[in-house]
């Protein structure tokens, strides 16, 4: 049998656990099929004979891990390069577009509505809680009412407010 056949025979014995091997280290089995078939590239014309390799197998298995840990350098030069000369990011207006300024608006008259129909103290205690940062303890003594009162009027106030924003 010649060194080619032999070459050729134990890759495809060995094909599909190659794919699996590589898969996790590039992070896709396609690329990990294109690592495969480098690798294949490269060990069928290998100077090397077959039989002068004491491990052939082992020999393809680290032609592969090379190739994919290449491939992952390759990408992540060219993510790194992409990312500081191509980034169209950096030439876009951070600000709201207006459609997205007409969109936020109409949420905030909803919410501003829905907080006008609350009763005063639970409107109270949402606006200490969310807006000013306060803690249930502290709504509870600037209010003179419980910790757990504090809570259940910033809830009541959360759900009545969340149901008014989700109606359309």
């Amino acid at each position: 049998m010649s060194d080619t056949n032999e070459r050729l025979q134990l890759y495809l014995a060995h094909r599909h656990a190659l794919v699996d091997y590589a898969a996790p280290i590039v992070g896709c089995r396609a690329k990990a099929e294109d690592v495969v078939q480098d690798a294949w590239l490269r060990f069928s014309q290998g100077a090397e004979s077959t039989s002068l390799l004491t491990q052939p197998v082992g020999y393809l298995y680290r032609i592969v891990r090379n190739l994919a840990f290449d491939l992952n350098r390759r990408v992540s030069l060219e993510n790194r390069h992409t990312t500081r000369d191509d980034a169209p990011d950096e030439h876009m207006s951070s600000a709201p577009s207006p459609e997205q300024q007409a969109l936020h608006l109409d949420e905030l008259r909803k919410l501003q509505h829905a907080l006008t129909r609350l009763p005063e103290r639970t409107r109270q205690a949402f606006i200490l809680h969310r807006l000013q940062g306060m803690t249930f303890q502290q709504i509870g003594t600037h209010l003179g009412i419980s910790v757990s009162l504090a809570h259940q009027l910033v809830r009541d106030a959360l759900t009545y407010c969340a149901e008014q924003m989700s109606d359309d």
